[in-house]
């Protein structure tokens, strides 16, 4: 959902060599930001195997199955009727107006999955993925608002939210996450590199995303904890 201005881009590519270039495309899409909720609800479940003893396998696949389904399937088939539509002029989305109905209408997704997660009742969901669903959720909604004055970059908000559940494991969590956390601030700043190079966003913007995605999920913590 994340997009590359046109003329940016053509100005910083002519900088940098082609096969730097070629290499931070493919981080952006491999790390994708529609991709990140699953994948990380499923390392949730490598990380912290306990939180998820309750849990038979099958259970399991239907929760991933659930999420994935919510945060990939609907947001990308939802966003492949809007070109034909008329609702965005490129899939790449190279503006920030491009992504306003993309990002409404991805939060109902992300609201809905959140909301299921949060009111079952009969079987114990491990608070970190409650906080994880929740402050994905949160964190949609913040990316839309300061949508409407600069392009932020979803990718590194994405990032910043992976770096937010290690911490929130950390506080949580008895499990030793030093290691986890290293290689979480390694990816995100792989991330935020291959941003720039393509000429995504400015600086600050990418700044911006990783500053979001950590407080939306110590925020959604906070929230839990309290009136959960």
């Amino acid at each position: 959902m994340n997009a590359i201005p046109n003329s940016t881009e053509k100005t910083i590519n002519q900088e940098q060599p082609k096969s730097l270039i070629i290499l931070a495309k493919i981080i952006s899409y491999v790390f994708h930001p529609v991709f990140m909720p699953c994948v990380m609800s499923f390392f949730l479940y490598v990380l912290t195997r306990t939180s998820f003893s309750g849990i038979n396998d099958r259970q399991l696949m239907m929760w991933l199955l659930s999420i994935f389904i919510a945060t990939v399937f609907f947001p990308l088939f939802t966003i492949g009727l809007m070109k034909p539509l008329g609702f965005i002029g490129s899939f790449q989305m190279p503006t920030a107006r491009d992504r306003t109905i993309p990002l409404m209408a991805t939060m109902i997704f992300y609201f809905w999955i959140s909301h299921v997660f949060q009111s079952i009742n009969n079987i114990n969901v491990p608070i970190e993925l409650k906080v994880l669903l929740l402050g994905n959720f949160w964190g949609l909604v913040v990316l839309f608002i300061i949508n409407i004055f600069t392009k932020i970059s979803m990718h590194t908000t994405a990032a910043g939210g992976m770096i937010g559940i290690i911490i929130v494991l950390m506080i949580n969590s008895n499990i030793n996450m030093i290691a986890p956390l290293f290689i979480t601030l390694v990816l995100s700043g792989i991330i935020g590199s291959a941003r720039l190079v393509l000429g995504a966003h400015q600086k600050g913007d990418v700044w911006l995303g990783y500053i979001i995605g950590i407080l939306v999920q110590l925020s959604a913590y906070l929230y839990i904890k309290t009136f959960s």
